[in-house]
């Protein structure tokens, strides 16, 4: 069993260009290529799924939280804008390879405006990337030093993200802390599920057996199901602060469109 990546909602405050969008079809990122138990996982990749197993993951992983410090969790929370991600820490490799996994999600969610930024200034995600052994100490830096041994007690995690949003529940800004130490495949199971959780899908769910964000399930790459979730959730008939009714009113007319998508990047029958 492999240690819970949790995630960490904090208190409210107040594009990269899609190769897809020209016509191509994605193959799994270079990225994890040569990792042999992503590429096992891939082989062996649910990518059928029935309108309503797609609804009922968006609605369990869109509303509520896991863990969160304040504020409702009853609200679609997501950017309202270009979203732009700084890595900040000494291991070239490991930024290369957010790099790349930044590009993935940017190829594989239409309506997501997501890219590497130059500077922390420039950037509203910050990507903190540690050693194992500094992991608590960040936390700490991050969240106090009370709040971090709650977070450690209760989550014990291995990476961790959070948010801030403001009253409109559009995020304003996210913090992702990833382990770069613990070998290639939990640093790309955790960059993955960590950087998607700051983007908005915050609440993790056992009842769904094929996404990321199950703490029971590793992936280590972008699958087919968590690209449906993104795509509804950044389909921009989704707002911020919709409440449930007011999501499933225009679902259906969102989920068709988004199946056209996630069919032609995937190259899917």
């Amino acid at each position: 069993m492999r240690t819970p990546r949790r995630f960490l909602y904090r208190w409210t405050l107040a594009a990269a260009l899609s190769a897809a969008a020209l016509g191509e079809i994605l193959t799994p990122c270079a990225a994890f290529a040569d990792i042999p138990a992503i590429a096992q996982r891939q082989r062996t990749e649910k990518k059928i799924f029935t309108d309503n197993e797609i609804v009922e993951g968006f609605l369990k992983i869109a509303f509520g939280a896991e863990y969160h410090l304040a504020g409702r969790v009853d609200r679609i929370r997501k950017y309202d804008g270009p979203v732009r991600v700084f890595a900040d820490g000494t291991r070239t490799d490991r930024k290369a390879q957010l790099a790349k996994i930044v590009g993935d999600i940017a190829a594989r969610v239409q309506h997501l405006d997501i890219a590497m930024a130059g500077s922390l200034e420039d950037a509203n995600v910050q990507v903190k990337l540690v050693r194992d052994r500094d992991l608590g100490r960040t936390i700490a830096t991050f969240y106090g030093n009370e709040r971090a041994k709650e977070i450690r007690s209760s989550l014990d995690p291995q990476c961790l993200s959070g948010f801030r949003k403001n009253e409109k529940f559009e995020i304003e800004h996210s913090d992702v802390i990833l382990t770069v130490d613990n070998g290639d495949f939990v640093f790309f199971d955790c960059a993955y599920e960590e950087l998607l959780q700051s983007l908005g899908p915050i609440n993790d769910t056992a009842s769904v057996p094929w996404t990321m964000f199950n703490d029971n399930v590793s992936m280590g790459y972008f699958d087919v199901y968590d690209q449906y979730l993104l795509n509804l959730l950044y389909d921009p008939r989704i707002k911020p602060g919709m409440t449930v009714q007011e999501v499933k009113a225009v679902l259906p007319d969102v989920l068709a469109d988004v199946r056209a998508w996630v069919r032609k990047v995937n190259n899917l029958p």
